[in-house]
């Protein structure tokens, strides 16, 4: 088995098993995962917060799926692999420095804070109270017809030029009502 077919197996396992932890009324981040849980997660840059995040919503909502934290766990654990090559960020973000909810770029709202998000996800510099795919970013997706996995590897791919990130959202969404 592959390396990547190894990890992506693990955290399959990790998350049904902590989805039903959750269930049975764990719920919160500290002590979701077990001690190789932790191990795992912390091999692909995840920290436990950004873990338990996908955990509840889906737990709560059906959303998002496995399949999409799965999608965006590969996309963050490329990035720290093979950017940060396995050297997680000292930084964190501050939330009060984020574009507003109501922020637009070429008239497309929400974008400006979901590239930023987007960046710092990728870094692993997401503070404790921020998620990407949250309900917000989840609308977004929706209502774009964009794969919020796919998005973060248009930010990635885009090493910071913003512009190119708005370029391929107006090309590529498909706005739904």
């Amino acid at each position: 088995m592959s390396d990547s077919s190894v990890w992506r197996e693990t955290f399959t396992q990790l998350f049904q098993a902590s989805v039903s932890k959750y269930q049975a009324g764990h719920q919160k981040a500290a002590g979701l995962a077990n001690a190789q849980g932790k191990t795992s997660l912390d091999s692909i840059g995840y920290t436990e917060q950004e873990f338990f995040d996908f955990v509840e919503d889906f737990a709560k909502g059906g959303v998002p799926t496995l399949d999409t934290a799965l999608e965006i766990a590969s996309v963050r654990r490329d990035y720290f692999l093979n950017e940060q090559h396995g050297q997680r960020s000292t930084h964190e973000i501050d939330m009060a420095m984020l574009p507003s909810k109501d922020a637009e770029v070429a008239g497309i709202g929400w974008l400006p804070r979901l590239i930023s998000k987007a960046q710092a996800k990728l870094r692993g510099e997401m503070p404790p109270d921020l998620m990407y795919g949250c309900g917000g970013d989840r609308k977004f997706f929706r209502t774009n017809s964009i794969d919020p996995a796919e998005f973060l590897r248009q930010v990635w791919q885009a090493g910071g030029n913003t512009q190119a990130v708005v370029d391929w959202v107006a090309q590529t969404r498909h706005v739904v009502e």
